[in-house]
């Protein structure tokens, strides 16, 4: 029931910029928001870590974590948008690729609200990023609904995955992975 209503709220949030009367002309902005975020791997990488992480710290953090991100981007989207300055975004982007890595490495344990600041803030830089890409002629509006209905889908594998780690050979392949992630960030710093 649960996924019904992920797969519901999804595809509502798509529907704005399909729905444009202007085809052509702005009726791409959901359709490239939402194809933004799997664009790159370091998006891909560092939003299905915040639904990973939010997993194992469990409980109301598992919902939480997730969305003090989507909302933040939000904010970082529309700051993007409008041109307002965000300082050193593509290494704050590496850097926030490694930082969740070694959170989902080390299974590191911190109360919610501290999660959710410290993805609040990988947010921004990834939600800038997003909006300073706004396509010409897109509908700001749909593009930012799509590339945050991404980011939930990449969210929600995240979570799909920790749910899968079975006994310690699945909290080995969850650290190999964290470090995997970590070391593309590191990668991606390095240029």
């Amino acid at each position: 029931m649960k996924y019904q209503r992920i797969a519901a709220t999804l595809a509502a949030l798509a529907l704005p910029g399909v729905a444009h009367a202007h085809v052509g002309l702005h009726a791409d902005g959901a359709l490239a928001g939402l194809g933004h975020p799997f664009s790159g791997l370091d998006h891909i990488l560092a939003m299905v870590a915040v639904g990973f992480w939010a997993s194992t710290l469990g409980g109301k953090a598992r919902w939480i974590i997730p969305s003090a991100f989507v909302a933040l981007m939000a904010v970082g989207g529309a700051m993007g948008i409008y041109g307002l300055p965000l300082p050193m975004v593509e290494s704050g982007i590496a850097l926030t690729v490694a930082v969740l890595g070694l959170l989902v490495a080390f299974e590191v344990k911190v109360p919610t609200p501290v999660a959710a600041a410290v993805v609040g803030v990988c947010a921004l830089f990834h939600g800038h990023a997003h909006g300073t890409e706004l396509p010409a002629m897109a509908h700001a509006g749909g593009y930012v609904a799509g590339f945050l209905a991404a980011t939930i889908a990449l969210h929600a594998i995240g979570i799909g995955l920790a749910s899968l780690r079975f006994g310690k050979a699945g909290q080995a392949a969850m650290r190999i992975a964290g470090w995997a992630v970590a070391l593309a960030g590191a990668a991606l710093l390095a240029g």
